[in-house]
């Protein structure tokens, strides 16, 4: 039951964030007329898809950081022996996990900074 629910309020959810009817405004006349968004359009597209692409990528690096403890923490505990072998891998690994997120920081300050 938990699942089905689950499975219909995500596909609402993503049926309201794919829909282009919460980005529209209303343009003014020159705008409507050539096809081209309105200034104000335009930025609240821009700034959407930095906001979205932020939270995407928090979402993700967080399972991954998860994950890779998790299997870190599994392995030592079926082999403690192996501790000191499997500590300075997953330090880097969260390391390359937390450069992809600031990775997508900086894009999204680029993308605030072309409103």
């Amino acid at each position: 039951m938990i699942r089905r629910l689950s499975t219909i309020l995500g596909a609402a959810t993503a049926l309201v964030l794919a829909s282009p009817l919460l980005a529209m405004a209303q343009e003014a006349a020159g705008a409507a007329a050539t096809g081209a968004p309105s200034g104000a359009l335009k930025a609240g597209l821009i700034a959407l898809a930095a906001n979205i692409g932020i939270g995407v990528a928090a979402a993700g690096c967080g399972l991954g950081q998860g994950k890779l403890g998790a299997s870190a923490m599994e392995s030592i505990g079926r082999n403690p022996n192996s501790a000191g072998r499997i500590f300075v891998p997953m330090i880097v690994g969260l390391a390359f996990i937390e450069a992809l997120t600031l990775y997508s920081l900086v894009m999204a300050f680029i993308l605030q900074a072309k409103m």
